[in-house]
Formats: structure tokens, C-alpha cells, sequence
């Protein structure tokens, strides 16, 4: 994951979340997972509470481009959305960074599509 001229590593648009950026853009679920499993509810929260706002507005940025040709910062804002979706639901669902009720099973995702 690059950086432009500036460092930024989001679209303009989107500046405000760069403090986000070297934790939550993860390219995949697991890391995803296993990201929200270590952080603590109050920081997990935090990133909720500034992401989840413009979240509707960058999808409509990201509707701008096709799937397959994503210029990067448009690709690291929308695995910022992908964090978001993990961490709400810590944030919104369990109260908790792990599901309360799984016990000590885990879950590993076998695939991903690819992009």
C-alpha cells in the first residue's frame, strides 16, 4: 500500500480518516479479524465513531470506478469500509471485540474473492 506525493494514502476527500490508515487498511479478513480481536473497545469505538459518518459518502465515491481498476487510494479507502463492517460489529452487535457467545471456537476464512 503506497502513498501519494503528500504521504496520504486515502483520497483527498477522505483526509480526515488518514490518522486510521496505518492500522485499519488491511487487505484481508483475517487480518481484519484478528486486528479487532486485539483493540481495545474504546479505541475500536473511536474509529466507529469517525469512519462510520462518511462512510455512505465514500461508497458513492467508490461507485465512481469499476472493481478491477481501483486507483490505490480508492483501494485502501474501501479496505478502511471493510474494517468498518468488522469493527461494527464489536461496536454494534457483541459490545465485546470477540462474539460472547462462541465460547473458544474460531472461524478462518478459507478464500476471498480476489481483486
Amino acid at each position: 500500500m503506497g502513498t501519494s506525493e503528500t504521504g496520504a494514502r486515502l483520497p483527498a476527500e477522505f483526509s480526515a480518516l488518514e490518522r486510521w490508515a496505518d492500522e485499519w487498511i488491511l487487505p484481508t479478513l483475517e487480518d481484519r479479524l484478528q486486528k479487532r480481536l486485539v483493540t481495545p473497545m474504546k479505541e475500536l469505538q473511536a474509529f466507529y465513531d469517525d469512519v462510520f459518518p462518511v462512510a455512505e459518502a465514500a461508497m458513492k465515491y467508490l461507485d465512481g470506478f469499476q472493481i478491477d481498476d481501483l486507483p490505490e487510494p480508492a483501494m485502501n479507502l474501501m479496505n478502511l469500509l471493510y474494517s468498518l463492517s468488522c469493527v461494527s460489529v464489536a461496536t454494534d452487535v457483541f459490545g465485546t471485540q470477540r462474539d460472547p457467545n462462541t465460547g473458544a471456537t474460531w472461524i478462518y476464512e478459507v478464500s476471498e474473492p480476489p481483486f
